[in-house]
């Protein structure tokens, strides 16, 4: 399928785009500072982009899976500031090993009722907040959260990595899950992508920064090693074998992927063919890259400047 290039496609797109955005926990203090000035000035950004979401979990839970994530922060704290912006938070549970046993876990049940109390409540001048949400690999905890947790909505994690066409369609076509995040190879597959109905494609949220090696067949190996982490089991000392996979995350290698889901990408393609959901990867990678990432996907070029001021200049802030 050809695609063409739209010149100055902003002031002729119509919808909104939702950006689901990584740290909820481990970079609160950016987001402290990042919201009010999203709010302040909106013309700083693009008029097209909303953030949908924001997503993470502490570091110790034993529920949580995909990247790693370190710091932690208060979760009333987390929530308020959530709460502030009318903003969803969601919870990175999928750890892909969890048994029975796992899902009486004090920690993981009691921030899935904040949460849940928070999704439940309106704020003056009642204003309805949007509701909170949980992202699953595990078939038992989803279960389980539908049981005790009806009012948190389900997010299909990309560490079920649904490399297959079909088995991802089959994902999408599940009534349990309010949004899909297919493997980052699925990503141009547009004749594919094309076809689905419009309720499918408003349920599929892309993963567009991935760095990960495009060939990469030890994907799900590498899940599961921080899931086997996550629930403190011995375990060897997943290495990734890819090609430059010791040299860590890079946006520039990132962009090279691909996989990878540029900004004009959305305008010129995902946003026509009737796709409105992306997914920024980056738990783990530090608030200096997750900045970066703000500035590229959702900050006005000539504003990039007056953004990157305003957060470095903060004193307050570790960026690193």
């Amino acid at each position: 399928m050809n695609f063409l290039k739209v010149k100055n496609i902003e002031s002729s797109l119509t919808g909104t785009v939702y950006y689901h955005l990584p740290g909820l926990f481990e970079f609160y203090e950016l987001y402290k500072e990042f919201l009010p000035l999203y709010r302040k000035h909106r013309e700083y950004f693009y008029d097209w982009c909303e953030i949908g979401s924001i997503y993470g979990a502490p570091s110790d839970c034993i529920w949580g899976g995909g990247r790693t994530s370190f710091g932690y922060s208060d979760p009333e704290e987390v929530l308020d500031l959530m709460r502030e912006y009318s903003i969803s938070a969601r919870l990175t549970f999928s750890n892909s090993l969890l048994r029975e046993e796992h899902l009486a876990d004090k920690k993981c049940n009691d921030l899935c009722k904040m949460f849940e109390r928070t999704s439940a409540t309106a704020r003056p001048p009642y204003i309805q907040q949007p509701q909170n949400g949980v992202i699953v690999h595990s078939d038992l905890l989803l279960n389980y959260l539908q049981k005790n947790y009806p009012d948190l909505y389900l997010v299909s994690s990309t560490t079920k990595v649904l490399t297959n066409f079909q088995d991802f369609l089959t994902e999408v076509n599940q009534e349990d899950f309010r949004y899909i995040v297919p493997d980052f190879r699925l990503n141009k597959t547009f004749d594919k992508l094309n076809r689905m109905s419009q309720h499918q494609k408003d349920k599929v949220e892309f993963l567009c920064n991935e760095c990960c090696w495009f060939g990469c067949k030890d994907r799900k190996t590498c899940y599961e090693s921080v899931s086997r982490k996550n629930l403190g089991e011995p375990a060897p000392e997943y290495h990734c074998a890819s090609p430059d996979g010791g040299d860590g995350y890079r946006f520039s290698k990132a962009m090279e992927n691909p996989g990878f889901i540029s900004v004009d990408d959305i305008q010129n393609i995902y946003m026509p063919m009737g796709f409105s959901n992306f997914k920024i990867e980056g738990r783990g990678l530090g608030s200096a890259l997750i900045l970066e990432f703000l500035l590229y996907y959702m900050t006005k070029p000539e504003y990039q400047i007056h953004v990157r001021e305003h957060i470095y200049l903060d004193n307050m802030l570790d960026l690193f």
